[in-house]
């Protein structure tokens, strides 16, 4: 089945999210090491969900300007597409992801101890950068 990954991408983690198969709604699909992303990837578009589109979070300031993490998601970038060459990469607009997170995890009832693993928070804001991804194009 189609899948669309939305990527969080941080030095030590990154948050991976997945959308249904029709590419309505995001969840969230798990948090890595960073260095663990392009083979975990590998492994899951071989599993029978094939992968059509990464959805990457990329930071700007509030300006809009890239922020100082920006090279790091820039050598990542670079990394995905000689992994996937085939598979198109789509940037998008992560400022406020955590903060968005952290909402989500109260309003869903989430007991503090939980929204205070930083996995989680990850995961999450992968699901909210691949759902606006998703919401733009309908």
């Amino acid at each position: 089945m189609d899948r669309i990954i939305g990527i969080d991408y941080g030095k030590a983690r990154t948050g991976l999210a997945v959308s249904d198969p029709l590419g309505i709604f995001a969840s969230g699909l798990e948090t890595l090491p960073s260095a663990k992303i392009i083979d975990y990837l590998k492994k899951y578009d071989a599993s029978g969900e094939r992968i059509t589109r990464f959805v990457l979070g990329y930071p700007l300031n509030l300006n809009g300007a890239p922020a100082q993490t920006a090279p790091e998601v820039d050598v990542f970038i670079k990394k995905l597409q000689e992994a996937f060459p085939e598979i198109p990469i789509s940037l998008e607009d992560e400022r406020f992801t955590s903060v968005l997170a952290h909402r989500a995890m109260i309003d869903g009832g989430m007991k503090y101890s939980r929204r205070r693993d930083k996995a989680e928070v990850d995961k999450i804001s992968a699901a909210i950068i691949l759902q606006s991804y998703l919401d733009r194009k309908k």
